[in-house]
């Protein structure tokens, strides 16, 4: 059943990632109805009485739902299309992960009730992260057609929705704000990883890839933030800060654990 109705929800994606761009109702009822199934399928998958199922395709499956329901509440607001076109592919790809690779079942007993919070924080951080990575790749898009020869006007369909997007001063504010919401909930993240540890996994803490990478990660957003707030960094820098930000996180769980659970076959929390 789980099965069944994640790849209905990638189909439904993958439906709504292609529909041309006019269609905005049918694009947004399909993504809604995908998002609806994608959770529900999520919630029966991870959510066993008495554990809690994790691994890499989890948690990746489960950063491209909140990120498609971030999509489709920007877009809302703010005609964002070319944002879908990012997003929506990556989610039906995702959401069919756990059905590959169902990852471990890590029991609750004897763990701390704080434990599934941080693991939601931690998802939630992922997911606002993994937005504002979209947005940073629009961004060099755009800024791409800007400079684009003028016979290049034109273009396919991924340039005429990347023409669509608000202006480019428009799309760094927004960038920005996702940014710094995405490090709050990364730093609450880091400081219960750090202080609970013992509490929340049954381990002291203990310097490993994944806690490595993440508070590279972690160090990567704060500098751009502090470099905003009093170097006014923007343009490519905050790019090309935001992009290895985000390339550093993925590594520290998802790149980590599909090492370790796909390559080297090993059940881990």
């Amino acid at each position: 059943m789980h099965t069944f109705l994640f790849i209905l929800a990638a189909l439904l994606y993958a439906a709504s990632a292609l529909l041309p761009t006019e269609r905005r109702a049918l694009i947004s009822a399909a993504t809604a109805a995908g998002w609806v199934l994608h959770g529900a399928a999520l919630w029966a998958d991870m959510v066993v009485p008495g554990s809690l199922r994790i691994g890499f395709a989890m948690v990746l499956s489960a950063t491209l739902w909140i990120s498609v329901a971030a999509y489709w509440l920007e877009n809302r607001n703010l005609s964002l299309d070319g944002l879908r076109v990012l997003v929506l592919p990556c989610a039906a790809a995702a959401v069919i992960l756990p059905a590959l690779f169902p990852g471990s079942l890590v029991p609750l007993e004897g763990k701390s009730s704080l434990f599934p919070w941080h693991v939601a924080i931690a998802i939630l951080a992922y997911s606002t992260l993994t937005i504002a990575a979209f947005h940073a790749v629009l961004m060099v898009l755009q800024e791409s057609r800007l400079h684009a020869p003028a016979d290049a006007s034109q273009g396919g369909w991924l340039a005429k929705a990347i023409d669509r997007l608000p202006a480019l001063l428009t799309m760094e504010k927004l960038l920005f704000r996702l940014i710094a919401f995405g490090f709050g909930l990364l730093t609450l993240t880091v400081v219960s990883g750090i202080g609970f540890s013992e509490q929340l996994f049954g381990t002291p803490f203990k310097w490993d890839h994944k806690n490595a990478f993440t508070m590279l990660s972690w160090l990567l957003f704060g500098a751009l933030l502090a470099g905003r707030a009093w170097r006014g960094w923007r343009g490519k820098t905050a790019l090309r800060f935001t992009l290895t930000g985000f390339a550093t996180l993925l590594l520290a769980y998802v790149g980590s654990r599909f090492v370790l659970e796909v390559v080297l076959h090993r059940s881990v929390a």
